[in-house]
């Protein structure tokens, strides 16, 4: 169980990915006063965490609907979060996480930072591949809730002290740190689709 929690927490954390949004949130936020980023954080934050909530409960009731099996969304979701993996090692605009467009909408607390900059394509996938097993049950359901939002507290954490992380730190460091959290994404990636060819019995 534990390890299977923290294995769960490293997933998500890395998707989520609170280091690498500090520069896109910093440039968003730029002029703001104080007050103003408080605002913006929190209500962020609870925006992604409806969005959270709305798969976790529903989600697996949307690929029975859908009539997707396990397996092949696994093959799916690992694709897609080892294309986030390589944005992450390569320093790529984030394809799964806003556009131009996005960027100047008015309130950028809802669109861009808290869809789909928190809770973004690759969280949500992330939280459909756990909550579409099989064998997922309430205690599955309250593990990614709990997981996540220790998650998004800690996301929280890193954006109100950005300014201070992007000066200890440095553009390189954030770079160094980027690059690793996204070559242990990718190796995670791939063993969803691993998981995915078990599932669909095309290997053994």
């Amino acid at each position: 169980m534990d390890q299977n929690l923290l294995a769960m927490f490293i997933t998500f954390f890395l998707v989520v990915d609170p280091v690498g949004i500090l520069p896109l949130y910093l440039s968003l936020t730029s002029g703001f006063p104080e007050e103003k980023k408080i605002r913006v954080i929190y209500r962020a934050l609870i925006t992604a965490a409806v969005v959270f909530l709305v798969f976790i409960f529903f989600g697996r009731g949307i690929l029975r609907f859908l009539g997707i099996q396990t397996g092949a969304f696994f093959i799916a979701g690992g694709i897609l979060l080892f294309f986030v993996s390589m944005d992450m090692l390569f320093a790529a605009p984030k394809r799964t996480k806003t556009s131009d467009q996005e960027k100047d909408s008015e309130d950028i607390s809802i669109f861009p930072l808290g869809i789909p900059i928190l809770a973004g394509p690759g969280t949500i996938t992330t939280i459909l591949l756990y909550v579409g097993k099989e064998d997922a049950n309430l205690t599955t359901y309250l593990m990614v809730g709990v997981v996540l939002l220790l998650v998004l507290l800690l996301a929280g954490i890193f954006l109100r002290l950005s300014d201070y992380l992007v000066r200890i730190l440095s553009s390189t460091g954030l770079s160094v740190i980027e690059r690793i959290m996204g070559l242990i994404l990718s190796g995670l990636s791939v063993q969803f689709v691993y998981d995915g060819l078990v599932r669909l019995q095309i290997v053994k």
